[in-house]
């Protein structure tokens, strides 16, 4: 009887192959979106070419087509991966921050010193006229509010800090604020020093620490109340 062929050849498992070709595919879009950001940041939606976008990433213009459909598309997809990139990298930089307005100095310095938020600004006006793209700006969007909170809630509570306001309103208005003067600044051509300077002044006192004189009366009172239970634990068992 005459072997069954297979399908594949001696030796290959489908599931690795399989696995290879998702891992070339994530590496191809990373790189097609790499090369897009650069290049819309510096010529924009208009001047940046499909051709001129798959010859920076060393691609064929259908891979384009392929992974992203459209330029408009790619263009959204890449300014929200940079926002997404920008935002990591303020929380990295205010994770060594120890009083609340350092803290809020690291993240305006880091958002300000790219322009990746006017990027992302451009792409939410670019959403109004295609609404086909939007959900993934909103899903940006909601990231940028859990993320922020979530940093924001954890510095509070190594820190000991109180917070001016509800964290979840304190991290939405923190990327309001930035889309905002970021935007209205490079329509005014202003430095990243003056965009700086803009955000801390609208953002303000965002916490508090809690003075060591505060921290010492906390433990006394605690340590008083703690005394006070077992002398009267000890009372009672005598």
């Amino acid at each position: 009887m005459a072997a069954r062929p297979t399908s594949e050849p001696s030796g290959t498992d489908p599931k690795h192959a399989v696995r290879a070709t998702r891992a070339a595919g994530r590496k191809m879009r990373s790189l097609l979106l790499d090369a897009a950001s650069r290049l819309f940041k510096e010529q924009g939606l208009a001047g940046a070419s499909i051709t001129d976008i798959a010859a920076a990433a060393d691609a064929f213009p259908s891979q384009i087509t392929y992974y992203f459909r459209t330029k408009e598309a790619l263009f959204v997809e890449a300014a929200c991966r940079d926002m997404l990139y920008v935002a990591r990298a303020a929380e990295q930089a205010a994770l060594r921050a120890e009083t609340p307005r350092d803290y809020t100095r690291a993240l305006v310095e880091t958002v300000t010193a790219t322009d990746s938020v006017a990027f992302f600004a451009e792409a939410l006006t670019l959403t109004r006229r295609r609404q086909d793209l939007a959900p993934l700006v909103e899903r940006t969007i909601e990231r940028l509010h859990s993320e922020g909170l979530r940093a924001y809630a954890g510095q509070i509570e190594r820190h000991g800090w109180r917070t001016l306001r509800d964290p979840a309103a304190t991290s939405r208005r923190f990327w309001a604020v930035a889309i905002g003067v970021i935007l209205e600044g490079y329509a005014m051509g202003r430095p990243a020093e003056a965009l700086c300077s803009e955000m801390l002044r609208v953002l303000g006192e965002q916490a508090t620490a809690v003075s060591s004189d505060n921290n010492r009366r906390l433990r006394l009172v605690r340590d008083s109340s703690t005394s006070t239970s077992t002398s009267s634990d000890e009372e009672a068992s005598s």
